[in-house]
């Protein structure tokens, strides 16, 4: 099993001059090159010859890298199939960037879609709470912590609603938004939320569990920043 797994990680899909798989092939050396969406180099077959070209100019001393997936593909999914067949989340600027670029585009796109709606649909709309979810999820993303809190702001109300008593989904929500309000200085509505999130969550996770932990913290951290002022 362990040897399946080392070729598993290990191999090179051997292709034809046009690109087409043909099999597969362990190649040792090659094996020690990482990888980068945005590569310096970039592996071809002369028959079951592997060749290493060099797509970029490289600096001495630079390392020398490969892709080891198809490039033409969103980062999410880029991510997660990296993440499932070699175990670890790519870093490379091509990947900070285009997150941040489609952040931005899930952003603009919910922007327009709730602005439209304004007036004609209401917040506990199913539809409408997950447009606001989303937009606060992709203003957490790209930091822009202030109108993440608007929109999480709107959500509470809805979450009540949908999620009434305790329930873990509205725990997380609360905690969510708290935070939000703590990194805005607004510690009276912040400290207020976190004690609705964590009277939940006590029921819903216990007082063991890591998120619980967390919550405590921050919610300390609060009431210490409150007693000094």
């Amino acid at each position: 099993f362990a040897l399946f797994l080392q070729v598993t990680c290990n191999c090179f899909t051997i292709s034809n001059g046009e690109m087409q798989d043909v099999g597969v092939g362990l190649y040792p050396s090659m094996s020690l090159l990482n990888h980068s969406c945005d590569p310096n180099c970039v592996i071809v077959f002369e028959g079951y010859q592997l060749l290493l070209r060099s797509v970029q100019e490289i600096q001495i001393g630079e390392e020398l890298t490969i892709s080891y997936i198809e490039s033409l593909m969103p980062t999410s999914e880029r991510q997660k199939q990296l993440m499932r067949q070699y175990c670890f989340e790519c870093d490379c600027l091509l990947c900070q960037n285009q997150e941040k670029v489609e952040w931005e585009q899930v952003l603009a796109r919910f922007q327009n879609l709730l602005s439209s709606n304004t007036g004609h649909l209401p917040d506990t709309n199913i539809y409408q709470l997950k447009m606001l979810d989303s937009a606060m999820d992709a203003c957490i993303n790209l930091e822009s912590w202030e109108e993440a809190l608007s929109y999480g702001s709107r959500t509470l109300g809805p979450y009540s609603l949908y999620y009434p008593g305790f329930h873990p989904l509205r725990a997380v929500q609360l905690m969510r938004v708290g935070k939000l309000q703590y990194s805005q200085d607004m510690f009276p509505q912040a400290l207020e939320t976190l004690k609705q999130a964590y009277n939940i969550m006590k029921v819903t996770h216990g007082t063991d569990h890591s998120l619980m932990q967390a919550l405590m913290e921050i919610k300390e951290q609060c009431e210490a920043i409150m007693r000094i002022q």
